[in-house]
């Protein structure tokens, strides 16, 4: 074929194309990771806030398919179908309704297949064969049977693959920092309103109160410190034309936005500002959090799913963020769900602003607030950094791989 390229199908590129159990392995505390759709996002893994599962029943999944260094996984089954992330770690787990890619390294280079599997060309096809309505489904035959194009060449694949991967590499440098940072907010909240040692905090008596012994004067409820600006909305509430409706998507640990949102609604009426925290009141076991940019630097709505919480005078955005990523404040916001099912439980925002909660004196908040800021801020950037090695990294990702820029790989 044309620019070096050659056409098989997955199967002849690959040692083995399967996919994990379709079982539900009992979870315990402390186990081996079982990796599920849901934690295959933006390319990477997440093992924080996966199932665990013995090792018993660990050793029965990977005796049908077990992930190494350098497989590529491709959820096939639900609304996650298509995403897919590169296998970098020897660390071991399981897998659950998602797909194993196994490269033949005599023909195709690992991370190359893993750029192949992203590439728009492969996601169209994929989603254009899947099967099933309710639940979306691409079955291993199908799979097998795609039909890719690809460089003959290994010399060629490899320095693709390494061009693409000096982007994720960045972003993940990014990530990093922003976990580093957030983990830094989330230690000083703690150490100041939790373990109750912030400046000046030898002056202040403790009391009792239904939080335990805490300073006096801090007792309260969680609406003292936060109103409730509004739900979400719904895109029919909307007026006028045609729009389209935006909303917080995807998230990367859980708490944080992974893409951007959109820049362009109808009526300022509608918008998130740079003020706001959101929450999600859907599936509490683990709260979403989000910060929005400051005011002016992009334009969103969101969705009925989230909160839209706004400081009350004498506090501020950024000590509402760190308190709602606080363990403490997950616990008790678990504890307010309500629902028989867990994918369908949620919180009420009544509720939640009577749920209680210290209330710190505005002088220490605003320390709190002066330290914490500019880490929240250099994470915001950081996240901007990601979204445009994102962006070009797909844009050259299809040019490089159809042969449109040629290589010298000599």
């Amino acid at each position: 074929m044309e620019n070096g390229l050659v056409e098989s199908t997955l199967a002849e590129v690959c040692s083995l194309v399967t996919d994990g159990t379709h079982d539900t392995p009992k979870r315990v505390a402390f186990g081996f990771p079982l990796i599920k759709a849901k934690e295959i996002t933006g390319g990477r893994i997440d093992f924080e806030s996966c199932d665990q599962i013995s090792e018993e029943e660990h050793l029965e999944v990977i005796a049908r398919s077990k992930p190494e260094f350098g497989d590529t996984l491709f959820a096939h089954i639900g609304a996650s179908l298509g995403e897919a992330a590169f296998v970098d770690t020897t660390r071991e787990f399981s897998i659950k309704n998602v797909a194993l890619f196994k490269p033949n390294p005599a023909v195709i280079d690992a991370r190359y297949l893993y750029y192949l599997v992203i590439s728009p060309t492969f996601q169209a096809l994929a989603k254009g064969t899947k099967t099933g309505s309710a639940q979306p489904f691409l079955g291993l035959s199908q799979l097998r049977g795609h039909c890719i194009q690809y460089h003959r060449d290994l010399a060629t694949q490899r320095r693709i693959g390494a061009i693409l991967s000096a982007y994720d590499e960045l972003m993940e440098n990014s990530q990093r920092r922003i976990r580093i940072l957030e983990a830094i907010a989330r230690a000083l909240y703690r150490e100041w309103f939790v373990h109750f040692r912030f400046p000046g905090h030898k002056k202040l008596p403790r009391v009792a109160s239904p939080l335990g012994e805490i300073p006096k004067g801090w007792e309260g409820a969680f609406g003292d410190i936060a109103a409730m600006d509004r739900d979400g909305i719904n895109p029919s509430d909307l007026p006028g034309e045609e729009f389209e409706h935006f909303s917080i998507p995807a998230f990367d640990d859980g708490r944080t936005a992974s893409v951007e949102l959109g820049e362009t609604i109808l009526s300022n009426k509608y918008c998130i500002d740079g003020s706001s925290v959101l929450l999600s009141k859907l599936n509490p076991r683990i709260p979403r959090i989000w910060l929005p940019a400051p005011s002016g630097a992009r334009r969103a709505i969101t969705s009925t799913e989230f909160l839209v919480l706004k400081p009350k005078a004498g506090f501020t955005r950024e000590f509402i963020y760190a308190k709602c990523c606080s363990d403490e404040f997950a616990g008790q916001f678990i504890s307010l769900a309500i629902g028989t099912s867990t994918s369908h439980q949620r919180v009420k925002p009544k509720n939640l602003l009577a749920m209680p909660s210290t209330v710190p004196d505005r002088k220490t908040v605003w320390q709190f607030t002066k330290f914490v800021a500019p880490m929240l801020a250099m994470s915001e950037q950081l996240r901007a950094r990601i979204q445009n090695l994102r962006r070009t990294r797909d844009l050259l990702l299809p040019r490089l791989l159809s042969g449109q820029v040629e290589l010298n790989t000599a």
